[in-house]
């Protein structure tokens, strides 16, 4: 279980660093999208949101409400997703690729 609780805490900061990333390159919103972006059923929400408004306002959700359940955290890989995505972005999103290719890897590691 401790190491359970450390991998769950470094998956934390890794979503903290995430989100100090996006207020730095000025990709986090201070306001969230239309309430019906919310009610996409496509990967991603890819047909109501922009990849960095998904990565804010539905993933870190969700992932916090499952580390607040104690609940198992999913496996997933969203750099594929997130390079594609995010490839004519102005800012400097080179970190941000990089921590999520960390947040994938934390979430691989998982047991």
């Amino acid at each position: 279980m401790l190491a359970q609780k450390s991998q769950v805490k470094r998956f934390e900061k890794q979503l903290e660093l995430i989100i100090a990333e996006l207020q730095k390159i000025a990709l986090w919103q201070t306001s969230p999208p239309n309430p019906d972006a919310f009610l996409s059923e496509q990967p991603f929400a890819l047909d109501t949101m922009q990849a960095h408004e998904w990565l804010q306002w539905i993933f870190i959700p969700r992932m916090r409400a499952l580390i607040e359940a104690n609940a198992n955290l999913p496996q997933f890989a969203l750099h594929p997703y997130f390079e594609e995505a995010l490839k004519d972005e102005e800012a400097n999103i080179h970190n941000l690729l990089n921590l999520i290719k960390q947040l994938d890897e934390l979430s691989s590691s998982q047991k």
